[in-house]
């Protein structure tokens, strides 16, 4: 008998179910009950899934999410967990009887968390814009900036290097002035199409480019299009780029 259970999520489900041999390594993914929501597992040992070969632990980790995507497609609301999530038998339970005293002893808790979810999903978003084009427009719209981009055509060669320098340190510091300003533009117009909004790092990108903009959105399946359309207005904006991916399983809001 295995003396471990590798959790992938819980689900809104009552149901005994099989899934098949989906899992990590091919094992059996299965439903363990508890009144009116369900762990998914597969039975394993009391270890964790380790290797030295990356690809094997990539393969794991997406092996994982397919899991959590497959069980969100085929009994509802998940609450997806992260990759080698393992719960071991103690000495005086099984490991079956043990995931079944978590979910007793939580259940207020996951049955919460299960209802902010309920009907939604995940979206991600992010926004990058063109430094270089942004940078032409804040020179031509600043008159300090623009007399320096002229000033530098006539001056010799290593004078003018000093005033490259002098007008790239002032034009950085008004592009993060700007970043500042279109983010909060940008988070509150898609923050009134959602339920709710995390804020993730940003990713580098090729020059010109730059991430101004990394968000993870909760949002009704069937009410997504609102926000789809904001997008759709600031990608349409020059200089700027937006991508739109989704629906996933709402593992940031869980």
């Amino acid at each position: 008998m295995a003396e471990a259970r590798y959790v992938y999520c819980i689900v809104a489900s009552p149901q005994k179910v099989k899934l098949g041999k989906i899992g990590l390594d091919g094992n059996r993914v299965y439903t363990i009950p508890y009144q009116d929501i369900s762990a998914v597992v597969h039975d394993c040992n009391a270890k964790p899934y380790e290797s030295k070969d990356s690809e094997e632990v990539k393969n794991w980790v997406i092996t994982h999410e397919k899991v959590v995507e497959t069980t969100w497609g085929r009994l509802g609301t998940v609450l997806p967990f992260g990759f080698d999530t393992i719960i071991k038998a103690d000495k005086d339970k099984g490991a079956e009887e043990v995931v079944i005293d978590w979910l007793k002893g939580d259940y207020q808790n996951l049955r919460e968390k299960l209802h902010k979810v309920k009907g939604k999903a995940e979206y991600g978003v992010q926004v990058s814009w063109d430094t270089k084009f942004i940078s032409q427009l804040l020179t031509e719209k600043d008159e300090e900036l623009e007399k320096l981009s002229e000033e530098i055509k006539s001056k010799p060669k290593g004078v003018a290097y000093m005033y490259k320098q002098k007008l790239e340190k002032i034009l950085r510091g008004k592009l993060e002035k700007e970043a500042e300003i279109y983010f909060k533009e940008f988070y509150e117009r898609i923050k009134k199409c959602i339920e709710d909004i995390r804020v993730e790092k940003l990713k580098k990108e090729e020059e010109p480019w730059q991430m101004l903009m990394n968000v993870s959105c909760l949002a009704y399946k069937k009410g997504v299009e609102a926000l789809g359309e904001e997008l759709d207005k600031i990608n349409s904006m020059e200089g700027f780029s937006v991508r739109f991916t989704g629906p996933w399983p709402p593992y940031s809001f869980v």
